[in-house]
């Protein structure tokens, strides 16, 4: 029976050029083996959610998101919240990238990227539940975490990555901390904070050290907490992300892993949560780590064995199957 994959295409992405690669996309995913077509998202809020939706629950067996992280969360969500989910598949034409990258997907080319989907490589993604929304990489709260959606659209158009760096020197120095109330998995944490983040991946903003322990698909977020809002403490908090992620042992910090975190102010004001660089409402929140929920097209020979975490399992079914020695380790599946 022929599969059939949808492209979900943001026409304004990536200085508006995604639409001249719509072709060589539908033509690479037929060469794939999949009878493809491809749908225009629409200033209409959610178009890309409601399309993603409509294409699970039409039966399709994958869906492509092109665009920039917003238009990925969008399909996320569109795929998420039903029981039958199709596979996934990522075209990065955004900013930042940050799941592009990290599942090493190529992020300056559409066709490359596309062919990912030619490898047959898959890995099993845990998602992110936050009340009734769904998120595929972070979720943040605090002043610092309301950069990027602070940051208007044409002006990232224009500059780019520099538009972050150019809005977060404006905002850092009005960072303050405020009363912040998080029930985890290995307990709880009432007092000062300036923000909190989860994250699924190691990349975040364009870096890859935030998390450096991330281990894809292992059912459980990486939390960190920034307890002071100093100007030389976040400068030095910055320089230890930058040198290897030492930021972790800081005690500035606290970092750990649950699958299920409550957050809220102590003092009862809203806090604006952040779900991959959009708002995504305001707490109080409950995020669940919905373990390996959707299964993605990844360039799994460029991850690091150590990133592969419980997605790795999938690997080794795939190696049996396939008898090829996929992640390099030197054996095909579990031996």
């Amino acid at each position: 029976m022929t599969q059939r994959a949808r492209l979900i295409y943001n026409p304004t992405a990536g200085n508006e050029g995604m639409t001249r690669y719509v072709a060589e996309i539908l033509n690479v995913l037929e060469s794939a083996g999949y009878e493809a077509s491809a749908f225009q998202t629409t200033p209409e809020p959610f178009s890309a959610k409601k399309e993603a939706s409509r294409a699970t629950e039409d039966g399709f067996d994958l869906v492509v998101a092109a665009g920039g992280d917003g238009t990925i969360n969008e399909v996320v969500n569109g795929i998420a919240p039903h029981q039958r989910r199709p596979k996934m598949a990522i075209i990065p034409a955004g900013t930042t990238n940050d799941y592009a990258r990290a599942l090493k997907i190529p992020r300056e080319d559409p066709v490359a990227a596309a062919k990912v989907v030619a490898s047959g490589k898959t890995l099993r993604m845990d998602i992110g539940q936050a009340n009734d929304t769904y998120f595929m990489n972070i979720a943040a709260g605090g002043l610092l975490t309301e950069l990027t959606y602070a940051v208007p659209s044409e002006f990232k158009s224009i500059f780019g990555y520099f538009a972050y760096v150019m809005k977060g020197a404006e905002m850092l120095p009005a960072v303050r901390r405020f009363p912040l109330h998080l029930e985890y998995d290995e307990g709880t944490y009432d007092g000062p904070a300036s923000m909190f983040l989860l994250a699924m991946t190691n990349s975040i903003g364009g870096f890859e050290q935030i998390v450096p322990d991330s281990a894809l698909g292992d059912g459980k977020f990486s939390l960190i907490v920034v307890k002071t809002a100093n100007m030389a403490d976040i400068l030095v908090l910055m320089g230890k992300v930058l040198t290897g992620g030492r930021h972790v042992d800081d005690p500035n910090i606290i970092y750990t892993k649950t699958r299920v975190l409550k957050a809220s102010r102590g003092d009862g004001d809203e806090m604006k949560i952040n779900l991959d660089g959009e708002y995504g409402g305001s707490a109080p929140m409950t995020f669940t780590n919905l373990k390996q929920h959707i299964e993605m097209y990844a360039n799994v020979d460029e991850i690091p064995a150590a990133a592969l975490g419980g997605a790795a399992d999938h690997v080794k079914e795939v190696e049996t199957i396939a008898h090829q020695d996929i992640d390099g380790d030197g054996k095909i599946g579990i031996k």
